[in-house]
């Protein structure tokens, strides 16, 4: 069986198991108006062997960044540490992000308002670079 389409570019075996059983990472991202690296812990989630980075409903400055440049470093730290070129894949169609949504609260057992998460959570398919 292939590698699922969007880790492909990860050359690194143990990232691989990384991107397959951790959850915590950092990210540095561009800042919009700085121009600065901004470093922040977040979650991701491992969809079928999609990466998503998703956050709680409202504005979120690392959303805001990818936006200006989608370009950002992915640094596993739990398993592995490891620092990932990648590009974010911004999700804002609202069948596919509510797909996302149910698919990725459903895997850490949170209820919420699925429509309200749709419409104002910031989400992001991470697309690594080649490594």
């Amino acid at each position: 069986m292939s590698e699922p389409p969007k880790i492909r570019a990860v050359a690194d075996e143990r990232a691989l198991r990384a991107l397959a059983s951790d959850r915590t990472i950092d990210i540095t991202t561009t800042g919009r108006r700085s121009g600065q690296p901004r470093r922040i812990e977040i979650w991701f989630h491992n969809l079928g062997g999609r990466i998503y980075i998703s956050g709680l409903p409202g504005r979120r400055d690392w959303y805001a960044n990818l936006v200006t440049n989608p370009e950002f470093v992915f640094h596993l730290k739990e398993t592995a540490q490891i620092d990932l070129p990648a590009r974010a894949r911004l999700v804002t169609d609202p069948p596919e992000r509510r797909r996302v949504l149910r698919e990725l609260l459903a895997g850490i057992g949170r209820e919420v308002d699925l429509e309200s998460w749709t419409t104002a959570s910031p989400i992001v398919e991470v697309q690594f670079l080649d490594t």
